[in-house]
């Protein structure tokens, strides 16, 4: 499956989550909504995927976690903000360098209209 799929699919999921909760939860709601929907969809999920940072060939666990990976490619990465600040593109940016995957989605549930809460992020 390539990117543009799976991404498509995890947007598609994101929209059915907010239509049916709307702003204002726990992100942590998010999280187990939306990867239940992918894996309805049949994708392969993981929720708080530990992330090692490598250095100097020691593996160290600093405590990161992806919020979710999908088919081991897309990161996703889960806010409940008034608005994304640099912070927010530079922690989704940390996570694929040290994961080596090339695309990540920033999702904002706190928003009215989910679209205005969405960032696709390429390395």
């Amino acid at each position: 499956m390539n990117l543009n799929t799976i991404s498509g699919q995890i947007l598609k999921s994101a929209f059915s989550v907010h239509s049916e909760l709307g702003p204002g939860l726990l992100e942590s709601s998010y999280e187990a909504c939306l990867a239940y929907e992918l894996i309805s969809n049949g994708l392969k999920v993981e929720v708080q995927k530990p992330l090692p940072l490598i250095y100097k060939n020691v593996k160290l666990d600093c405590g990161y976690r992806i919020d979710i990976l999908v088919e081991n490619s897309v990161i996703v990465e889960l806010k409940t903000v008034d608005s994304f600040n640099d912070v927010h593109l530079a922690q989704i940016l940390t996570y694929m360098k040290l994961s080596g995957k090339s695309l990540g989605l920033l999702l904002n549930f706190n928003v009215n209209s989910l679209k205005n809460g969405i960032k696709r992020v390429v390395l």
